[in-house]
C-alpha cells in the first residue's frame, strides 16, 4: 500500500518521501484472501473537523508522529523544501516533521473530517 511521508531531514527542511507499507496475503476461511499490513503500535485515535475558516495556517511542525487520512476535500501541502503536492481524500500520510521548519497545508473552501493515528514507533 502506498503512503506519503512527510519529514524532517538532516537540514532541518521538511521532505516528501512515497513509501510502501508491506503487506501479507491472509487466509480468511469461506472468504477471497485479504492483504494485511503487520500491526502498528499506536495509544489512541483522534477524529478532527478543520473549519472551513482555516485556510492556510502557515508553516508548522506535526506534535507526534502520526498518519492522518482526510475523509473529504483535497488538501494541498507543501514542504519547506518547495514541493507541493495534492493529497485527495482517503490517501493516508505519514506525518514525521516534529522538528525544523515544518510543512504548511492548503484547505477546500469547505469543513474538513480527518481521522490521526499516532504511531510513535513510526511505521
Amino acid at each position: 500500500m502506498k503512503c506519503v511521508r512527510v519529514y524532517a531531514g538532516a537540514d532541518g527542511q521538511s521532505h516528501f518521501a512515497d513509501i510502501e507499507i508491506p503487506l501479507n496475503l491472509l487466509e480468511l476461511p469461506g472468504l477471497p484472501p485479504v492483504w494485511v499490513s503487520a500491526r502498528h503500535k499506536t495509544t489512541s485515535v483522534q477524529f478532527v473537523t478543520v473549519p472551513a475558516e482555516i485556510r492556510e495556517p502557515g508553516w508548522h511542525n506535526s506534535r507526534e508522529p502520526f498518519v492522518g487520512i482526510w475523509l473529504n476535500g483535497e488538501t494541498e501541502i507543501e514542504t519547506s523544501d518547495g514541493e507541493i503536492r495534492r493529497i485527495p481524500p482517503g490517501t493516508p500520510i505519514l506525518a514525521e516533521d516534529t522538528w525544523g521548519k515544518g510543512h504548511t497545508s492548503r484547505h477546500p473552501p469547505e469543513e474538513q473530517n480527518l481521522i490521526i493515528i499516532p504511531v510513535p514507533e513510526g511505521l
